[in-house]
């Protein structure tokens, strides 16, 4: 069984920093309502968007919401979410360790460079973002693995971006994927699981290379660009 390889363009030459917020206690339940004390941490991390901006080593900056997190083992769930690009790779232990960011009190989920990449994933700022944690066994080339399934997503879930993070420094995910869906969270959910080629396919291969995905599902809440 084999799908037809999406075309992947160059992957962007941006460092990533992808930090967690946590502003209520964790839950195991899995949706996240826009409560009052959520909204409140996501106003102060876009008030803290300029004062990132001005640094001339980032380039952009994304602030997004939970709205959906499977309760998985392992997998990060936080409330609120960063995802900070640089200027350049080399620019990614500066910003990293930047007052800027310390201030803001969150936690460190990847640093990490663009390994592949399909589309753009943000060409659009509606819908729902996927944030992808995989794991993997130690010696596992987690990106090989990745993009030897993404031929199933873009064939069967109509999926025409995503942008694989493998880390730089230590890290519990061998890759993160983030990608914006084509419909919301449960519609992508249950065209997976409820196809049997997802499990002879795309769940035999991950399992094969002893990795797992942990995904959260986000809305942006604001944008530098």
């Amino acid at each position: 069984m084999s799908y037809p390889l999406p075309q992947f363009v160059e992957p962007e030459s941006h460092g990533f920093i992808y930090l967690g917020f946590q502003a209520e206690p964790p839950r195991r339940a899995p949706v996240y309502t826009h409560t009052p004390r959520r909204q409140q941490a996501a106003a102060r991390l876009v008030q803290a968007v300029p004062v990132l901006l001005r640094r001339s080593d980032v380039a952009s900056v994304r602030v997004f919401r939970a709205v959906f997190i499977p309760p998985l083992p392992g997998a990060p769930r936080y409330d609120l979410a960063m995802l900070i690009r640089t200027k350049h790779v080399e620019d990614l232990e500066a910003v990293r360790t930047c007052g800027e960011i310390s201030a803001l009190d969150g936690e460190q989920i990847l640093t990490g460079v663009n390994v592949a990449r399909i589309g753009d994933t943000d060409a659009r700022t509606d819908g729902v973002f996927l944030l992808n944690h995989f794991t993997a066994a130690p010696g596992t080339d987690a990106e090989a693995v990745w993009r030897s399934v993404t031929g199933w997503y873009t064939t069967k879930t109509a999926v025409d971006n995503s942008t694989a993070i493998r880390p730089t420094e230590p890290s519990p995910f061998a890759l993160v994927n983030y990608a914006r869906l084509p419909a919301g969270q449960i519609r992508f959910l249950v065209g997976q699981l409820t196809r049997p080629s997802f499990h002879r396919f795309v769940r035999a291969r991950l399992d094969a290379h002893g990795m797992r995905a942990l995904p959260a599902f986000h809305r942006l809440v604001h944008t530098s660009a």
